[in-house]
């Protein structure tokens, strides 16, 4: 760990490699104590940095031990180069030049999870951001790319299977029990994008014809004990190669694909080349161990990281600044996949939901940054929501303001001019300009300006003229670095309703006559007004449709005017977001009564809304479920001003029971319904199976809330015989969260004595009790923490129990003694010296402390400042811990 103030990087301080890396060429000898790196690499001056004198060569390198040293033919001794905790430097004699290195390294020991290292049995490697610099000396950044021949060397018995990225092109055998396998990799790559995989590993084969007739061998390597659980991720796999040769135009280039399942991984999955590293939480999948969102998790992931492969591997980042590029594009890319596979309304709905909730409170706080950052302290800090979902919604933007077809235009242009180059936001951008004839400079302020943008809108409505006119205001709070916020070019796509809810013919002043009943109107001012002709009727306006943009909408809607959205609207989305708006008033009304010491007492008109949505079997069953969820504790938190914790989390309560009485028969139809087609069909991970178990089970949390025996007996049969991890999980949440504890008690023993050889599902296990929301939450977490099945080491198992908690569990984390903010401040700082990576991403719930009461912000800076104070702290924690408190 560093003891001084880890170094700022300014993305205005980009410069040019001075020399490249033309060829790569790796042995790794594996051992249990030791790996041994032999590296040579083919250099050259950048002929893009030209100069009379040969500048010094700067190598990244963290964590090794040189053992041997050559320039060309010649042996370096410790005099020719220096060495620090960065890397390492010498002079070349020439503008192109060899150099071989061997050095030791200890993967066995590497708890960050970076570089390479051991999970369980297994050899394994995460590069990305700065990992590889952790395995040899080299070039550690984007812009340098190479062409990668891999050759692994281990224990044939421990390690059968050794793999790399590319295709294989020879193996053999060593003495003493050992052998190798040679990889190589045809397409040059950055060294972020480099693998290496060895163990004991089962395979599940199958192949994939492309649309040029070329046979690709597919290839998931899991642990022995998991080869019944990829059949959905290898079907998910041939999915995503298919739709994206009929949607992007992208054929895989190489002759196999190849997936391992890790469990001990920091994050989703990895796209390296040819050889995808998962969490296995991202592959792992079965009807009895998996709920229907793991499974389309596997899918979104699976199809995210084989995407990559045009949109990060074939084109991919000049520097770490342009993250975005590829991540942002790519999330883009598989939400379209998932929207196709399954409820496109649905789909959005869950990402509006949780980039509202989590990104929106990223953008609010000390570590709000653009999509594209000025500058950081560690880069593992910026795999962020912000570069990732904002960076979604800014590319869906140019894809609404284009067309479909004028966005697949840009898309072909920019992999057909940028294939095989390190390459920046601003060129994916020009590509969309060049392909469609269009200026987007203004629009390119989403990359550069942070924060979320405020839209407010006001209408006018002369009945004598028949004009509508609807004004639009919009503007962004001041961030971190940045007070002042030039316009945004905000795309809003809307319809506006007559009397009966039908789309009225719309017709901007200045048109001939009216182009459709759906328009996205381009606000770029300040200031705007759009007036609409031929309007005989005051209309009903629906905003942002689809949330055509990432902003916080102000329109002075009715709870009527919500109610008739509700019910007539034609954009799906909007449907579910009128309600979400409606239910925010009632549970905002709830909040001030309990802040008065009121009696609770809810608005009838939410549970009608309600009632007459669960009535209407036309509708599809998943958006029935979205609208029958209230708005989460953390969204009622991120819209506040001040977050009162207690009175937004006694108002939900009380609204979900007030609902569960009101609603109880037809809620218990629809699941008495559902729960039977359940018992009769087989498990099938697919939208409309998806959508029945949702429906069923969000019934089902509502009528627990009754505490009748007969309810009870329903939620105790479905745990004890269901076939599938949905519905067994969903029974077992309510259990925990029930008044029934002996019930309570018996389920979690059972369900913990029947999976405890699985490890992902007793991380849900954990979870489920980490976010019970009754009292003695902490206690509760502390204590488990003491079970076998769990561990500090392990991402998944911290992110199960304690991320569960600090985020989900509101009630119980924001306790006004500050016990949570001492128990997570402690993980904290065990974590930072095990895994800083994992460390600090537990902190951004202390980092939001502005948003609470006086009382819980100088208890939450406390913990702040006592990590900051808890030693030698890792660039990760430090960046977060610092930008907080500033």
């Amino acid at each position: 760990m560093r003891t001084e103030q880890p170094k700022v990087i300014h993305l205005k301080d980009y410069q040019a490699p001075e020399y490249l890396i033309d060829e790569t060429h790796l042995t790794f000898e594996l051992h249990e104590d030791r790996t041994l790196v032999h590296a040579q690499l083919v250099m050259r001056r950048n002929p893009e940095r030209p100069g009379e004198a040969l500048p010094p060569l700067e190598l990244h390198g963290q964590e090794l031990e040189l053992l041997h040293l050559k320039l060309n033919d010649r042996e370096l001794s410790p005099s020719d180069y220096r060495l620090d905790d960065d890397g390492l430097t010498l002079q070349p004699d020439s503008a192109a030049f060899t150099l071989d290195s061997t050095v030791c390294i200890h993967p066995e020991s590497n708890t960050a999870l970076e570089g390479l290292y051991k999970s369980g049995k297994m050899f394994c490697t995460q590069c990305e951001a700065e990992g590889f610099r952790k395995i040899t000396y080299y070039l550690d950044r984007p812009d340098v790319m190479s062409r990668f021949t891999t050759t692994v060397s281990a224990d044939k018995q421990a390690y059968p299977i050794l793999l790399s990225n590319g295709n294989p092109v020879a193996s053999g055998e060593e003495g003493d029990g050992r052998h190798w396998a040679t990889w190589e990799d045809p397409f040059k790559k950055p060294a972020y994008l480099f693998a290496l995989v060895a163990g004991d590993l089962w395979c599940v084969e199958d192949s994939f014809t492309t649309m040029s007739g070329r046979e690709v061998a597919l290839r998931i390597y899991v642990e022995p004990e998991n080869i019944d659980k990829c059949q959905h991720a290898m079907d998910s796999l041939k999915r995503s190669m298919r739709w994206d040769e009929e949607v992007y135009g992208r054929e895989y280039d190489l002759d196999i694909f190849m997936i391992v399942a890790v469990n001990d991984f920091n994050m989703g999955a990895m796209e390296n080349k040819g050889l995808n590293i998962f969490n296995s939480s991202a592959v792992l999948a079965k009807a009895e161990t998996a709920t229907d969102a793991a499974h389309q998790r596997v899918e979104a992931i699976v199809a995210h990281e084989y995407f990559h492969n045009w949109s990060g591997n074939r084109v991919t980042c000049r520097d770490w600044f342009q993250l975005s590029l590829k991540e942002g594009f790519t999330v883009l890319r598989d939400a379209q996949f998932s929207a196709d596979m399954n409820s496109a309304t649905v789909k959005r709905i869950e990402d509006v939901a949780y980039l509202r909730t989590h990104q929106f409170a990223e953008d609010a706080g000390p570590m709000a940054h653009s999509v594209r950052p000025e500058s950081f302290i560690e880069i593992s800090n910026f795999y962020t929501l912000t570069v990732y979902e904002k960076g979604a919604e800014v590319v869906g933007m140019i894809r609404t303001l284009l067309g479909p077809e004028g966005f697949r235009k840009g898309t072909d242009l920019y992999f057909e001019r940028h294939d095989g180059q390190a390459v920046t936001c601003d060129d994916f951008v020009k590509a969309m300009e060049d392909a469609n004839g269009v200026d987007l400079t203004q629009f390119k302020r989403w990359y550069s300006q942070a924060g979320t943008p405020r839209l407010a809108v006001r209408e006018h409505y002369d009945q004598a003229a028949g004009r509508y006119s609807l004004s639009f205001s919009q503007s962004c709070p001041p961030t971190p670095g940045q007070p002042d916020k030039q316009p945004f070019v905000i795309p809003v796509a809307l319809g506006l309703l007559d009397a009966d809810g039908n789309d009225l013919p719309l017709r901007l002043d200045g048109e001939e006559a009216a182009v459709g009943a759906h328009r996205v109107l381009s606000v770029t001012e300040a200031e705007q007004t759009f007036t609409f002709l031929d309007i005989a009727e005051k209309p009903l306006p629906s905003l942002l449709r689809g949330f055509s943009a990432p902003v916080k909408l102000d329109f002075p809607y009715g709870r009527d005017q919500l109610m008739f959205l509700m019910q007539h609207d034609s954009d799906g989305f909007n449907r579910w977001e009128a309600g979400q708006q409606l239910a925010v008033q009632v549970l905002q009304d709830l909040m001030a009564q309990h802040q008065r010491g009121e009696a609770l007492s809810m608005d009838a008109r939410l549970a009608e809304a309600l009632a007459t949505v669960l009535r209407d079997e036309t509708l599809d069953q998943a958006m029935v479920a979205e609208m029958l969820s209230l708005p989460g504790e953390a969204y009622l938190t991120e819209i506040a001003e001040v977050a009162d914790v207690d009175a937004i989390h006694a108002a939900r309560e009380f609204a979900r029971r007030e609902l569960a009485d009101r609603l109880f028969g037809p809620l218990y139809q629809r699941y008495m319904t559902n729960r039977e087609l359940s018992r009769q069909t087989e498990y099938v991970a697919s939208a409309d199976h998806f959508a029945r178990r949702a429906l069923q089970n969000i019934a089902l949390s509502y009528l627990m809330l009754s505490e009748r025996s007969d309810v009870l007996a329903l939620c105790l049969d479905q745990f004890d015989t269901a076939d599938n991890m949905t519905e067994r999980l969903a029974a077992l949440a309510n259990l925990v969260q029930s008044p029934f504890e002996e019930k309570r008690a018996l389920a979690l023993d059972t369900f913990a004595e029947h999976f405890k050889d699985n490890p992902l599902v007793m991380d849900q296990w954990f979870s489920v009790q980490a976010a019970n929301p009754l009292p003695g939450g902490l206690e509760r977490v502390q204590q488990l923490m003491q079970h076998p099945a769990f561990t500090l080491k392990n991402p998944n198992k911290v992110r199960a129990l304690i991320g569960a908690f600090a985020n989900q569990n509101l009630v119980n984390f924001h306790r006004a003694d500050g016990a949570g903010y001492r128990f997570l401040a402690d993980q904290v700082i065990m974590l930072n010296a095990l895994n800083p990576q994992i460390a600090s991403r537990l902190l951004a719930p202390l980092t939001r402390w502005r948003k609470y009461d006086t009382q819980r912000q100088a208890l939450m800076r406390g913990e702040l400042e006592r990590i900051l104070a808890s030693g030698s702290l890792s660039s990760d924690v430090y960046e977060v811990v610092s930008k907080s408190l500033a």
